[in-house]
């Protein structure tokens, strides 16, 4: 089963009144354990990167795995970047291979959440892209995510939510309604109430961070007032470390290998009481039925390249590669060369976008532009301009002749 895009997943968790785990990730043993539980749950599941755990790592160099392992998944995936602290942080989620994000401004005031949240929607749409918005501000007790949102809980106003998801265009809304990061000491008070006053005001899917540690009953009020994605770190995070600190007082040969004994199977058996608990379980091919998955594209744009030219064509992509790599939405720029029996140079641009949306907001982008500008100046574009649909099948290839008299003014 293909990644799928979250809006659809989290619409149809909203109408069915169940809620779909985004559980966090900080390494291959968590990833394991959840793709391994959704499968065998038959359960959709959301890859839940947050920013602000990776604080020793590069999330970089995880997300490969992840969206490899969300491919080959036998269930609808998503992966969504939670807790970006600035706009950077979003377009270089989308640019890695997220279909969903997060800008975490819930601590600052309403007009500047609402002003920053909807630039980075703008943004997030811009490429196909869901984004996640967060009104009020879920505060943190204890454990390792809570000590980066330390504070007093901010409950969320119906009111103000109203206008917020009015102005910022968000598709899903975080609400703060008693959780908090991190551990529960005691039975959490959660107000129902304020919870349905939102749901009825903005009839779309609601998320609940903070969502370790409540009981069943809890739970089952929460998604039947419109909480359709609930968050859970904390207790996976406790039962590896609570695993580790066994292996090491019990087992003899200490090696990491001993000492992860088990991490994977633990946290498996606790997502796996989560998705049944929430409802999603068995849900896995009702959801794939009703979701778009989540395709890249790619675009192939040919030239060609007089000999004299080569060296000036090899700087100026040199160059320009750093920035069309920037432009949110792009995946990845490669080129390459191929000699003709005439003994002329073509050079070939293949652009990797996230979706077809991010593709035509790239041929407007002033960079893409000025690239193309200076690129046309000193080579002459080739009559054929290929895109390329990737599938879960291999590639579904859309080609388009263009005659050069049919390419853009600016190439002119």
């Amino acid at each position: 089963m293909p990644l799928v895009d979250m809006r659809d997943m989290l619409h149809h968790a909203y109408q069915n009144n169940y809620a779909i785990g985004g559980f966090g990730l900080v390494s291959l043993d968590f990833l394991d354990a959840i793709i391994v539980a959704a499968e065998f749950c038959r359960s959709p599941v959301i890859l839940n990167l947050s920013e602000p755990l990776f604080g020793q790592h590069d999330f970089r160099l995880i997300l490969p795995a992840v969206e490899r392992a969300a491919q080959m998944a036998k269930v609808p995936v998503a992966i969504h970047f939670d807790h970006a602290k600035q706009h950077e942080s979003i377009v270089q989620a989308i640019n890695l291979g997220c279909n969903s994000v997060m800008l975490d401004v819930s601590s600052e005031a309403f007009t500047v959440n609402t002003a920053q949240t909807g630039r980075a929607a703008q943004t997030a749409h811009a490429c196909g892209v869901a984004i996640e918005g967060m009104l009020g501000f879920v505060g943190g007790t204890e454990g390792e995510n809570a000590l980066n949102h330390l504070g007093d809980v901010i409950y969320t106003s119906a009111e103000e939510a109203k206008v917020y998801v009015d102005r910022t265009k968000v598709d899903f809304l975080a609400v703060s309604i008693g959780t908090a990061h991190g551990r529960q000491n005691s039975r959490t008070k959660l107000d129902f109430k304020r919870l349905k006053r939102i749901n009825d005001e903005l009839g779309i899917p609601l998320v609940l961070h903070g969502g370790s540690g409540l009981i069943e009953d809890q739970y089952h009020k929460l998604i039947l007032n419109g909480v359709a994605k609930i968050n859970c770190y904390t207790e996976l995070s406790d039962i590896a470390a609570t695993t580790i600190r066994s292996n090491v007082q019990t087992r003899t040969k200490k090696g990491y290998i001993e000492t992860m004994h088990d991490v994977r199977n633990n946290l498996l058996e606790q997502i796996n009481l989560c998705m049944h608990r929430w409802g999603s379980a068995g849900r896995a091919a009702e959801v794939l039925i009703q979701c778009r998955a989540w395709q890249p594209v790619e675009q192939i744009i040919a030239y060609n390249v007089e000999k004299r030219y080569l060296q000036q064509i090899d700087a100026l992509i040199e160059q320009g590669r750093e920035k069309l790599c920037a432009i949110p939405g792009v995946r990845q720029v490669f080129n390459g060369w191929a000699l003709s029996a005439s003994g002329q140079y073509h050079l070939c641009l293949r652009i990797q976008f996230a979706t077809t949306d991010a593709s035509k907001t790239f041929q407007a982008h002033s960079e893409y532009i000025a690239f193309i500008n200076q690129l046309s100046r000193i080579s002459e574009p080739d009559k054929i301009n290929i895109t390329f649909a990737a599938t879960s099948a291999g590639f579904n290839q859309r080609t388009e002749m263009i005659k050069i008299s049919q390419v853009p003014q600016y190439l002119a």
